[in-house]
């Protein structure tokens, strides 16, 4: 099933993507500046890598159909907030506060909520931090304010994640409940080593 285009004259598909492909490569060229200046200043760099995604027409679909909107181009724009995704890695739990605020800084990124799953993880315990931000990109005859999501984590939690996916994929609706409960198990394990790992760091760093 494709997205359908309600009236002439509206844009297209493909341009509506193109458009938020461009929000994602002006939120990563910000990010690796802000990445570049933490280093020159404070010799240390929070992120470790960034991964971008626009969300397929068919994903698009599936989510408008799980809630209950039609597949049209509007109703993609208004009701579906992850089209442009962007996952930010650090190494450390406070990076991830640390760079949310870089991000919230900038004066042309408007942030339109937060979810933080690491204060309050999933049941399933996953731990992320979520933004929604709005981004202007500069065409050649205007100016579209894009809606990017972007989730920012430490390489463990994104590990922990990764398989918590694939397992989601193999057994869709719901997943054997031993499999919960390991993976829960694994997800607490994560947080402790987060935790210990970003003190053994801020010990490391009191001694330099």
């Amino acid at each position: 099933m494709e997205i359908r285009v309600e009236n002439e004259g509206a844009e297209s598909y493909e341009e509506v993507m193109l458009i938020y492909a461009s929000a994602l490569k002006q939120i990563s060229t910000k990010l690796t500046v802000l990445n570049d200046e933490f280093q020159l200043v404070h010799r240390y760099n929070p992120i470790e890598h960034i991964k971008s995604r626009v969300k397929s027409s068919p994903s698009i679909v599936k989510k408008l159909k799980r809630h209950g909107y039609e597949s049209t181009l509007a109703n993609m724009v208004k009701y579906v907030d992850d089209i442009a995704g962007i996952r930010v890695i650090c190494s450390f739990r406070s990076d991830i506060y640390r760079i949310a605020d870089m991000i919230s800084s900038q004066d042309d990124i408007k942030v339109l909520a937060i979810k933080d799953y690491i204060e309050k993880p999933k049941d399933s315990g996953y731990e992320s931090y979520h933004m929604l931000v709005m981004i202007p990109v500069y065409l050649s005859d205007r100016i579209i304010d894009t809606k990017v999501e972007i989730q920012i984590r430490t390489i463990a939690m994104d590990f922990w994640a990764s398989l918590e996916h694939k397992i989601q994929y193999k057994f869709p609706g719901e997943v054997p409940a031993g499999f919960s409960e390991e993976l829960l198990e694994c997800a607490r394990m994560v947080s402790e080593l987060d935790t210990r790992m970003m003190l053994l760091n801020n010990e490391i760093q009191e001694l330099v």
